[in-house]
C-alpha cells in the first residue's frame, strides 16, 4: 500500500537511455524507482548535484574552462618553440 504522502512524478527519457540504465540497475540489483529515489536523497545530502558535471571530453566543467582561458593565453603569447623538448624544457623549468 502506498503512503497517502508519497507523490509520483513522470520522465521522459530516449529509449536507449533507458534499456542501457536498466541492464546497470538490474546487474546491482536495483529498480529504477529506487535508484531515482537514491539519487533525490544524495541531492539532498549534498545540497547539490552528487557527482562532477563532465562534458563530451570527460573533463569537468572547470577543467574544461581552464582550458579554453589557457588555449586563448597560448594563442595571445609571443613566445614560441622550435619543437617540443624544446617547449617541455622550458616548462619544467617553472
Amino acid at each position: 500500500m502506498i503512503a497517502k504522502n508519497n507523490e509520483q512524478i513522470q520522465i521522459r527519457i530516449d529509449a536507449e537511455t533507458k534499456k542501457e540504465t536498466k541492464k546497470i540497475l538490474d546487474s546491482l540489483g536495483i529498480d529504477m524507482s529506487s535508484a531515482i529515489k537514491l539519487f533525490f536523497r544524495q541531492i539532498i545530502n549534498a545540497r547539490n548535484i552528487p557527482f562532477e558535471l563532465r562534458g563530451e571530453n570527460g573533463l569537468t566543467l572547470r577543467n574544461a574552462e581552464l582550458l579554453r582561458e589557457s588555449i586563448i593565453d597560448a594563442k595571445q603569447s609571443a613566445k614560441t618553440f622550435k619543437g617540443g623538448a624544446t617547449l617541455l624544457r622550458d616548462a619544467l623549468k617553472d
